[in-house]
C-alpha cells in the first residue's frame, strides 16, 4: 500500500472519530452515525489494501 493511501485512510479514521465525538457531544446521532461510517470504511480499505499487498510479495 502507498504511503499515501495510508495518510488517506488514517485521515479519513481520525475525521470519522472526530464526527462521532462531535455528534455524540452535541446529541446528533446522525452525525454520530456518518462518523462511525467514515471509520468502518476506512478499515475496509486498510483491509482491502493489506490483501493486496499480500498477494504482491
Amino acid at each position: 500500500m502507498a504511503d499515501s493511501e495510508k495518510a488517506k485512510n488514517a485521515a479519513e479514521d481520525v475525521g470519522g472519530k472526530i464526527k462521532e465525538g462531535a455528534g455524540k457531544l452535541t446529541g446528533d446521532q446522525s452525525l454520530e452515525a456518518e462518523g462511525k461510517k467514515d471509520q468502518v470504511k476506512s478499515d475496509l480499505k486498510q483491509a482491502g489494501a493489506k490483501v493486496k499487498d499480500a498477494f504482491r510479495k
